[in-house]
């Protein structure tokens, strides 16, 4: 039994095996993405909607994002976007659109910014 619980114990100090971390969430703002990866770090790029597709370099050396932005939303979106405009709070609604994160070896991710309702209390 003892050395069960050694062995255990060693194995959650050794950390997740793979080596590289690997993009964790994606948010958007009016003007930066937000990335975070499974080992904590944020890389930030600014100005998303002047470039949408580009490196993630300093961060995530030989991965690309592209946001696409959904030209749609729901019809209650629509009306939570306009009333916070009306009143004076032009981007305080963050975009709606699918952030595709995809690595040097071509392996692709895609998130949704703002999360699913479901996922708020998730982390």
């Amino acid at each position: 039994m003892r050395k069960l619980l050694a062995c255990l114990v060693l194995a959650g100090c050794v950390g997740p095996l793979g080596g590289a971390p690997q993009p964790q969430a994606a948010r958007l703002s009016a003007e930066v993405l937000t990335l975070t990866l499974t080992d904590g770090t944020v890389c930030r790029v600014t100005n998303w909607t002047v470039v949408p597709e580009g490196r993630l370099d300093p961060c995530l050396p030989g991965a690309r994002y592209a946001v696409r932005l959904v030209e749609n939303p729901n019809f209650l979106r629509q009306i939570w976007t306009g009333l916070t405009s009306a009143l004076g709070a032009e981007g305080a609604v963050p975009p709606m659109a699918e952030v595709e994160i995809t690595d040097a070896a071509g392996r692709s991710q895609v998130f949704v910014s703002p999360p699913p309702v479901g996922n708020i209390f998730k982390d």
